[in-house]
């Protein structure tokens, strides 16, 4: 069966009472959407401040093939898992983007008899959060335009408007556009253009906001554009647009209640993408967590050079997190890709393959445990096309490189598949103090701290960029204090080419742009020629979607 037929054969349970038989949450602490879907109020996550925290893990993968690895469903699988072996655990995933949905990857809420339900819901409008965060963005560019039609009293130079429009799906042909033709009545001409929605800088905003008072603060703080001297900023603040913006995400910052399909809670706020934004889900989703299971497992979007990375120094930096343990998902048919083998044939057997591609997730197990300074299990996320020969393969380097390895099948076998995997996070997280190390300190430049994510974790010999870019930074670090770096780039890589595959050295990450996100708290490098805004393939998954006349959804995943 298909993902989406076996999630709609889930036997779910009302939600209300699930939470309640779980976590002892009374129902007027809750706002359902439906009978499976429901949002916790903010005053019971602040009710909970006083609670003795979880032990939190991380799970992250290595760099992945097109279709991804399998970080949720390795996620759900993990947590399911360790409530079957007795643990009180809870899962924090990020919210589907509906680009990739109707793009490349079809749906992003697990896989097989790891899931979260109700899926088509997750994946398609959910709770209306990214349509929140949409509208509260747009708000602010239609703000900016209408205050430069009404006589522009804070003299914004329309030509160093920094905030674009945003819209929740891949569509290329917004990227760059021409606004305001058709007359004076229609405001001021000049170029624009469209973000997805998961790289606005609300979704980061509300990702790390602690508080309704902290996240207006933060959109308050917002760089919407510069002066005509091209120094002095203008933010948001400037516009009074950050109080009916927070009004806008009144709900959307309040985290959504689900469930897997073997009836286990889990928490989905927040889906920042990993490759052009910070990649993880709310601050609010994963401290609500600790604070109720006693295991919390969360993912960060692609590999570990990305999404983990983010994770460690900008979300665990700014949130005061302490992870216990990283689990590193691989599979065969990755590890080949990266051997050279085309996708077309990653099913069929190929031993040379698998060991020349092997260098990728030694990079990835290396910089977990050397620069994140966390303990790492691997897990080989199984496919039914994996051969004997190519597991015992694998778990041979993994020994070799002194790794702990688990094949896990929890995408067959749900829970019970992954109970090997849970034993073994178990037997690392009981045994040890929660607590990473960074890739860089905080006090040196952002120049430097983009060249330590290079140099130590890519294999990069260095950095480059024109003396514009340079000159940017050094302002922005004596302007808004020690941000930390966010860099946008290809996920299929260590390096900013997609085709380079495996682990390279020596190569050069060119940034290409940076911007600043005030209100988030770090600023964004954009390393070679990635989008912002992506396009959709020439298959697109939305071909193969469809509902019939009963409402029942097909071809989502």
């Amino acid at each position: 069966m298909s993902d989406i037929e076996i999630a709609q054969q889930a036997n779910m349970k009302p939600i209300i009472g699930l939470v309640k038989e779980q976590y002892g949450i009374d129902a007027e602490h809750l706002d359902p959407f439906g009978h499976y879907k429901a949002k916790l109020s903010l005053e019971y996550v602040a009710s909970l401040a006083d609670k003795p925290e979880g032990k939190l893990i991380l799970v992250t993968a290595i760099s992945p093939t097109p279709a991804g690895e399998g970080k949720t469903t390795t996620t759900v699988g993990l947590g399911d898992a360790l409530n079957r072996i007795g643990k009180k655990a809870m899962m924090c995933l990020r919210e589907p983007s509906l680009g990739p949905c109707f793009g490349m990857k079809g749906g992003a809420a697990g896989g097989g008899y790891s899931q979260v339900v109700p899926m088509e819901d997750i994946n398609l409008h959910f709770t209306g959060d990214f349509h929140a965060i949409g509208v509260a963005h747009n708000l602010l560019s239609a703000l900016i335009d209408n205050h430069i039609t009404h006589g522009n009293l804070l003299g914004i130079d329309p030509r160093r408007i920094q905030w674009k429009r945003v819209v929740d799906m891949n569509d290329r042909a917004l990227r760059k556009i021409i606004i305001g033709l058709g007359g004076t009545g229609n405001g001021y001409s000049r170029e624009d253009g469209y973000d997805i929605v998961v790289a606005s800088e609300v979704m980061a905003i509300l990702c790390l906001a602690t508080s309704r008072a902290d996240l207006k603060k933060r959109l308050g703080r917002i760089v919407i554009g510069y002066k005509a001297d091209g120094s002095t900023a203008v933010y948001a603040s400037n516009l009074k647009a950050q109080g009916a913006m927070a009004a806008l995400l009144k709900d959307a910052i309040k985290p959504n209640l689900v469930q897997t399909l073997e009836n286990n809670i889990a928490i989905i706020h927040g889906g920042p993408f990993a490759n052009i934004a910070h990649g993880c889900n709310t601050v609010t989703a994963t401290k609500t967590a600790l604070k109720l299971a006693d295991y919390v497992i969360t993912e960060a979007g692609f590999g570990a050079d990305l999404g983990a990375e983010k994770f460690i120094d900008i979300k665990c930096r700014m949130a005061d997190l302490k992870p216990s343990a990283v689990v590193l998902v691989a599979t065969i048919r990755a590890l080949k890709f990266h051997g050279g083998v085309n996708k077309e044939d990653l099913n069929q057997e190929n031993l040379a393959a698998l060991e020349a591609g092997f260098e990728n997730l030694e990079r990835h197990y290396n910089n977990i445990t050397q620069h994140y300074g966390l303990p790492c299990v691997v897990c080989v996320n199984h496919f039914t096309f994996d051969t004997q020969a190519e597991l015992d393969l694998f778990k041979a380097k993994c020994a070799v490189l002194g790794a702990s390895c688990v094949v896990s099948k929890h995408w067959a076998e749900g829970g019970a598949g992954a109970e090997s995997l849970a034993q073994e996070v178990i037997n690392i997280v009981d045994h040890r103090e929660p607590g990473c190390t960074f890739v860089y300190d905080e006090n040196i430049s952002s120049w430097d701290k983009i060249a330590a994510i290079a140099t130590k974790l890519y294999g990069a010999s260095g950095i480059s960029a024109s003396a514009k870019i340079k000159a940017q930074l050094k302002v922005w670090d004596e302007n808004y204090g020690k941000f930390p770096v966010c860099i946008a780039k290809t996920q299929m890589s260590f390096s900013t080419n997609p085709a380079l595959k495996g682990a390279p050295t020596g190569h050069i990450v060119e940034i290409s742009e940076v911007k600043l996100a005030n209100g988030a708290g770090f600023i964004v490098a954009i390393a070679g020629d990635m989008m912002t805004m992506p396009g959709l393939p020439k298959q697109p998954a939305a071909e193969r979607i469809d509902i019939d006349d009963t409402g029942k959804i097909t071809g989502l995943f």
